[in-house]
């Protein structure tokens, strides 16, 4: 990856292909450790979340974890096309 993968059932980062498929398996269908990873975002720095899919459950608590932590949720496509353009500038 070209950004660290933080894996929600460990709460740590994971750079290896397989193992990162293997976790996104256990993150489905076994419990994530949001609080520990929201934690660790603002331990290493990390001000803005892009939540995509529909919603922005985990943006909300995101910010109820870390003040500090802004999240924006990405629900359409275009949000996506809209993020990236303003990320890469």
């Amino acid at each position: 990856p070209v950004v660290p993968v933080i894996a929600n059932v460990r709460a740590t980062p994971v750079s290896d292909a397989n193992e990162i498929a293997t976790l996104l398996v256990a993150q489905v269908t076994g419990q994530v450790r949001w609080r520990e990873t929201v934690e660790w975002f603002g331990a290493n720095g990390v001000t803005t979340l892009y939540e995509i899919g529909s919603g922005k459950v985990l943006t909300g608590l995101a910010r109820r974890i870390d003040k500090n932590i802004s999240g924006i949720a990405l629900n359409t496509p275009a949000d996506i096309d809209a993020a990236l353009a303003a990320i890469l500038g």
